[in-house]
């Protein structure tokens, strides 16, 4: 049995909440047990629960919560960024389901120079990786990933704005995410991007010296 493992993640943009990034496994040939899997950008907030439930009882995946102040973090250091960050949750992903086979959704604009810092951070460095642009659309398993991502993704904002309040869906052109970044951004870094343009826009830009005075 060949192990294909599709990866893709939900929440790189927004200036509140989550990044989260998902892996399904499915066996090689069998990807019609997905299920009618689609980038989850084009399905109804009722499909993608229904597609998550189907995939989370039958198949192996994981799924990784990267809260705000990490990805802040991850901006300000030295020998991280975004993508880089994202490696590391990828490799997480990866050396726990142990596939024969990953297949990303790729986030950076050099897919070859992204799989070479990937390959370094694997228990098994060998794996055949395909690393592409638009893979959750083209691949159902990561297009699978990428619904687990989103579904997980809305369940931690449901959790924030249950416990903080209306923040919008997280996405910086939302008014009522603008509205909370603006009255509470200096109140609850655990949520709000500070190295977002959206936060500097009423806050100030942080840097990695600044970072520990706000």
């Amino acid at each position: 049995m060949v192990r294909v493992l599709g990866i893709d993640e939900a929440g790189r943009g927004p200036a509140i909440g989550p990044m989260t990034v998902s892996g399904v496994i499915v066996e090689e040939g069998k990807e019609a047990t997905l299920g009618e899997v689609k980038d989850s950008k084009f399905l109804s907030h009722k499909k993608r629960l229904q597609l998550a439930k189907h995939l989370q009882a039958n198949f192996e995946y994981k799924t990784v919560i990267v809260e705000a102040p990490e990805i802040d973090d991850a901006l300000l250091s030295e020998t991280l960024n975004l993508n880089w960050l994202e490696a590391y949750k990828q490799a997480e992903i990866i050396n726990a389901l142990k596939p024969d086979i990953a297949i990303i959704d790729a986030p950076s604009v050099n897919p070859a120079a992204f799989t070479v810092y990937l390959r370094k951070l694997l228990d098994n460095p060998d794996i055949k990786i395909i690393m592409e642009h638009k893979a959750d659309a083209n691949y159902p398993v990561c297009s699978a990933a990428s619904i687990i991502a989103k579904v997980a993704r809305e369940d931690e904002m449901d959790k924030i704005k249950e416990k903080y309040g209306n923040t919008g869906p997280g996405y910086p052109a939302h008014p009522a995410t603008q509205a909370f970044v603006e009255e509470h951004g200096k109140e609850f870094p655990e949520i709000i991007r500070r190295t977002w343009s959206t936060y500097a826009k009423y806050h100030g830009k942080i840097t990695k010296d600044s970072q520990t005075t706000l």
